[in-house]
């Protein structure tokens, strides 16, 4: 398209704000501070050593959570814990309610399908067919209304949102998508500041996601379109697979206040997007931080469990696997009193039925001595300082 055909277009005179241009200068120093943080985290979150079956709980957790964000967001009625019984395939809906599990369905398909792509080296450009084709499997199956066309850019007027946003005109729905397009794979870090690859490639998804809203170019499903392409981009930006579903689960979490930094962007003078920027990344850190802590704390659970099965090597008796298992199934951070500790699982349970009552003060006596575990008020708990190296040491009662 030619400048005169785009100054021909009606959008132009309705909807200045879509100039597909951004003015990184605009954006505070906070909001690179947290984009530096942001990708510290990521590459922490990419390398760290968790068990196989650690890992793929986690990935199932934030998987969960990112769905269940894309899809409560636009009015799904499923809770969290439905969904997840929905991705592992152990959740039957009746036939009235049903829809709501295929929309769960086609979300996970189309992020399984992207996270194959991306493993596989698959050519991952953004381009106006992939995004139609986000909508038409975002859309299949579910209850639409008369003239929406999954996947078809609409023909009628829309007014959306807390403000009664009205849509980009429809005739220029299409024009504007190959316009976002364009601009987005075009929008690249100089080869000579690679430094700046990952922050612009996150800026990308959050402004995807905002043109897609701006533009509202389908009959329907266009925040759950754009929350697909906001994870390609992540993905693409070197995003583990499921941090890139946080910012909709951000969104979800915020929805309010998604939907009041969304309105300022087209309503304010200078039409700033430097606001919902900095929602949008505050948000993806936040939640990052909190992966991160999820990440430590078990693998600080793992090193716990290598520590003590370490501290009872060589020492294979009935009495040394009772008293290792004993500090292994006291709960992380609790205190336990002592005529409770032979609850504290059905393994210890059955390891100390017709014991008595000496047999367990010589086991904790052993324990104390071995520092496994500490006494805590009125019973005991494990002593999983020990491993925690790298946190601040209390010297003379000072840190």
């Amino acid at each position: 398209m030619t400048p005169t055909d785009t100054m021909l277009r009606q959008y132009t005179g309705t909807h200045p704000w879509l100039s597909f241009t951004v003015d990184l200068n605009r954006l505070s120093h906070a909001v690179w501070m947290l984009l530096g943080e942001a990708e510290s985290k990521c590459e922490h979150l990419a390398g760290a050593a968790l068990t196989p079956s650690v890992a793929s709980e986690l990935h199932s957790i934030i998987l969960t959570k990112g769905i269940h964000g894309t899809t409560s967001i636009e009015g799904n009625t499923l809770s969290e814990d439905e969904v997840r019984q929905r991705i592992d395939g152990e959740l039957e809906l009746s036939k009235s309610r049903e829809y709501l599990g295929t929309e769960v369905d086609n979300i996970l398909g189309i992020c399984n399908d992207l996270a194959d792509e991306m493993r596989a080296g698959s050519d991952f450009a953004l381009s106006v067919d992939r995004i139609k084709e986000f909508n038409r499997r975002i859309l299949t199956g579910l209850p639409l209304r008369e003239g929406v066309v999954p996947g078809v850019t609409r023909t009628d007027s829309v007014i959306v949102g807390i403000s009664g946003y009205r849509g980009a005109p429809a005739e220029d729905a299409e024009f504007l998508l190959h316009q976002m397009v364009t601009w987005l794979n075009q929008l690249q870090a100089p080869d000579s500041q690679p430094e700046m690859r990952f922050p612009i490639a996150v800026m990308k998804a959050i402004l995807a996601h905002l043109y897609i809203a701006w533009i509202h170019p389908f009959g329907d499903g266009n925040g759950r379109t754009a929350r697909m392409i906001e994870f390609q981009l992540m993905i693409e930006a070197g995003v583990p697979s499921p941090a890139a579903h946080l910012l909709s689960n951000h969104y979800n979490l915020t929805r309010d206040v998604y939907l009041i930094e969304l309105d300022k962007t087209s309503r304010l003078q200078g039409y700033p997007i430097e606001g919902f920027v900095r929602y949008a990344i505050q948000g993806l850190v936040d939640q990052l931080r909190e992966q991160i802590g999820i990440v430590r704390q078990q693998q600080l659970a793992v090193t716990w469990v290598n520590y003590v099965h370490d501290n009872f090597r060589d020492e294979d008796t009935p009495a040394k696997r009772r008293q290792m298992h004993l500090v292994l199934d006291m709960p992380s951070g609790e205190v336990v009193a002592k005529a409770k500790l032979p609850e504290v699982s059905a393994r210890v349970l059955r390891e100390y039925a017709n014991k008595e009552t000496k047999t367990l003060s010589r086991d904790i006596n052993e324990l104390l001595r071995r520092k496994l575990v500490v006494r805590s008020g009125k019973g005991f708990r494990p002593n999983r300082e020990l491993i925690e190296a790298f946190l601040p040491i209390r010297l003379n009662g000072n840190v």
